[in-house]
């Protein structure tokens, strides 16, 4: 029996016409690196003038409306574009911008007209990249312990702390970042959202020496930066969701960097790695063993199972079905799987797996870094205490009312 899902004619002759695109598009030049940290300034822009032709087709970010630059898609085609983008090795956007990934929606919900019109086109049209701003030295994902002050003087909030493991290599236009603007109100009340652009006076970036960033490959985030404001004075009118309503807000992105709306193009490099066992060498293949072939196959429904949740997530945030718990679930799920794979992969291969070295490390060096980030990726967008946490609030355990997930629409 053929459990596989075909295309109609009609998303068919989609994923014709992405496909042709891509083809013309794309440059042949355009690197694959294991680790963004290789992803040289020149191949940054290859992949920023990518985006910007994908932002002019709806593509960049597709299920964005199009009055602010995004496709307005529906389900099936987004899959394709996401789906498309994967096989050629590049991901949607095809550069790092966790900010505009996460920014946008909440923007979407929160911010007003005038916010909607100024911020959401560049970020769809692939004009600007942006990123997250949200964790401390003491506040990661006890989100609500920021310390990182914006105080009101004038028409201006002056901007003073720090925020770490923000963003990727070669800098960004603008920052989406959660302050404290009330210093003496009560937690989860003096919170607010600013987009504060990355060439203002007092504002210094300081690359962050770690195991891996994690989180995105090739899309640019092998490298991670400390941000410092010093008096940093940002426009009153780039505050968004109002002033003190930030945690309110903050359930909306917190949503999307969890898992509530999906993540289509999902670890490609386990796919790639079982059929890297299948080749021969010298007459022989890895699966020719049978404990390696009964690993291959649990890998395989782990990262089947991983990228049907990220679906079913998807499906269900945009088309406004009820949600409740399944962004963590997501998220706790990618997050074990995907140490238990890297595992996996390196009883399968034994250390070879771990060589960066081309003539020797498996697709690259990208199983090298798949274990590095593996164990990393446990952490980034909560750790998976926090999903739990976040779980067991959702289907009413520990409180009197379930905690309802964050607005996406």
């Amino acid at each position: 029996m053929d459990f596989a899902v075909e295309d109609s004619p009609e998303q068919s002759a989609f994923r014709v016409e992405v496909r042709g695109w891509l083809a013309k598009n794309v440059p042949a030049s355009i690197e694959h690196p294991a680790d963004a940290v290789d992803l040289s300034f020149e191949q940054y822009q290859m992949r920023r003038a990518l985006g910007r032709g994908l932002g002019e087709r709806g593509w960049l970010y597709p299920t964005m409306p199009t009055e602010y630059g995004g496709g307005d898609l529906p389900v099936e085609k987004t899959f394709i574009l996401y789906d498309e983008m994967a096989r050629i090795g590049l991901s949607l956007p095809p550069y790092y911008d966790a900010g505009g990934r996460m920014a946008a929606p909440t923007i979407l919900v929160w911010g007003n007209d005038e916010h909607k019109k100024r911020f959401l086109p560049p970020i769809c049209r692939g004009e600007v990249r942006t990123w997250q701003l949200l964790s401390e030295p003491s506040a990661g994902s006890d989100l609500a312990g920021v310390k990182t002050t914006a105080i009101r003087d004038g028409d201006a909030y002056v901007v003073n702390g720090q925020k770490v493991f923000v963003g990727s290599a070669h800098g960004a236009d603008y920052s989406w970042t959660i302050v404290v603007t009330d210093p003496k109100g009560e937690r989860h009340k003096n919170l607010s959202w600013l987009m504060i652009p990355m060439d203002l006076p007092g504002i210094s970036v300081v690359p962050m020496d770690l195991l891996t960033a994690g989180g995105e490959g090739a899309s640019g985030c092998g490298v991670k930066n400390s941000v410092f404001f010093d008096d940093v004075r940002v426009p009153a009118e780039n505050l968004v969701g109002g002033e003190n309503n930030g945690w309110r807000v903050a359930t909306t992105h917190l949503e999307v960097e969890h898992g509530g709306v999906g993540r289509l193009a999902d670890r490609r490099i386990v796919y790639e790695f079982i059929d890297w066992c299948r080749e021969r060498r010298d007459g022989h293949a890895i699966v020719d063993d049978p404990a390696a072939r009964s690993e291959l196959v649990e890998m395989f429904v782990e990262a089947e199972i991983t990228r049907l949740f990220a679906l079913r997530n998807h499906w269900l945030s945009h088309t406004d079905q009820p949600r409740s718990y399944e962004g963590a679930q997501y998220s706790l799920r990618r997050k074990l799987s995907g140490l238990d794979m890297a595992e996996k992969m390196l009883r399968i291969a034994g250390p070879y797996v771990l060589t960066k070295d081309e003539r020797w490390g498996p697709l690259r060096g990208a199983v090298e870094y798949f274990q590095r980030d593996a164990i990393t990726a446990l952490h980034p967008g909560a750790t998976t205490d926090i999903q739990r946490v976040v779980i067991s609030r959702r289907i009413g355990i520990g409180r009197r009312e379930r905690e309802k997930a964050g607005v996406l629409r």
